[in-house]
């Protein structure tokens, strides 16, 4: 397979590298994903994380096996354990059904290898056309909220709702950017944070809980989200506590946007109720882990609950922002997202 570099994966040499987004923003590390076991302890770890870069890191190992003489029955089986690796990111899904078809063919190496790099090319498509479509949303001087990471170390592009923001920054739309820090793991505080300040967007860190009264002082326009699964209804899973910003939105009269790919709805899940929410680890919780060492906050053998995301009901929401265009409340309402 050709040499490719995006923000968060690179190809060299027939193997593949990951960025360590745990060690972001302190250190940049390339780590090989050189096998399945390699790739799903990174997606389990969230050193490779975002609902679109875990399905192109996975379509990409796949093919590189492939072409390292991997036979039909064992790229069958990892392609079904890379599966598993995230249950409710349906971006791995979607990508790995691809690859599935593509390892139906004869020449299965060549085709796998050929899916994997348009898989990439068009998540920089979509990426750009998410872009675009939503910078039309942003009015100038907007003061915007979003919520754990979804820029280019989460696609293999610009990114989704970051993708937005920064675009309409360019626009000279965008005055500010709030940023959750999004706990329990920092994806904001750690991600967000370092992406808005290499693209030289201005931005504030807050905590979580410091939303509510952002709102109610007038000082946030919108709010723009990611989504890891899109309901037939519109219903959309995101990270935790993506749900309470959406209530505080609806409360406060400001939009509410979701900005993901096509790829990222699931047509054949009526509702959020039938999405698979991912339950994580307590130690999450109960202290912080990272490139600086480990702090224990919790008292020994604290029990926790820990959800990895949760569910925005469609009614919350003021437009779902794809790589097809703007969707609408009433279009959604009409039965755009069911089957057809």
């Amino acid at each position: 397979m050709q040499t490719l570099q995006t923000t968060s994966l690179r190809v060299s040499q027939n193997q593949l590298f990951i960025l360590d987004q745990q060690a972001l923003p302190q250190k940049k590390i390339w780590l090989p994903a050189s096998d399945v076991a390699a790739l799903v302890d990174h997606i389990h770890a969230l050193r490779v994380r975002g609902a679109p870069l875990i399905g192109l890191s996975a379509s990409l190992l796949l093919a590189l096996l492939a072409g390292q003489g991997a036979g039909r029955d064992a790229l069958s089986a990892a392609l079904e354990t890379l599966r598993a690796a995230r249950p409710t990111a349906v971006n791995l899904m979607n990508n790995l059904d691809r690859m599935k078809l593509a390892l139906a063919q004869d020449d299965f190496a060549t085709a796998l290898a050929a899916e994997a790099q348009r898989l990439v090319a068009e998540d920089k498509q979509l990426c750009e056309r998410i872009a675009v479509a939503g910078s039309a949303l942003v009015p100038p001087g907007s003061r915007l909220l979003t919520h754990c990471n979804t820029g280019g170390l989460a696609t293999a592009g610009v990114g989704t709702a970051l993708g937005v923001i920064a675009r309409a920054f360019e626009q000279g739309r965008v005055a500010n950017v709030w940023v959750d820090e999004t706990r329990p793991l920092l994806q904001g505080g750690r991600l967000t944070a370092w992406e808005l300040g290499e693209l030289g967007v201005p931005y504030q860190l807050i905590t979580d809980s410091m939303a509510a009264s952002l709102m109610a002082k007038g000082q946030v326009d919108a709010v723009w989200v990611g989504a890891d699964r899109i309901a037939a209804n519109g219903d959309v899973a995101n990270k935790i506590g993506t749900y309470s910003l959406a209530v505080l939105a609806k409360f406060h009269g400001v939009p509410f946007y979701v900005a993901a790919p096509q790829t990222t709805l699931d047509r054949h899940c009526a509702n959020g109720d039938a999405i698979p929410i991912e339950q994580r680890a307590a130690s999450e919780v109960t202290g912080v882990a990272g490139s600086f060492g480990a702090v224990q906050w919790a008292p020994e053998g604290a029990q926790v609950y820990n959800p990895a995301f949760d569910v925005t009901p469609a009614a919350l929401i003021s437009g779902w922002v794809l790589d097809s265009g703007v969707v609408t409340p009433d279009a959604v309402a009409a039965g755009v997202f069911l089957p057809a």
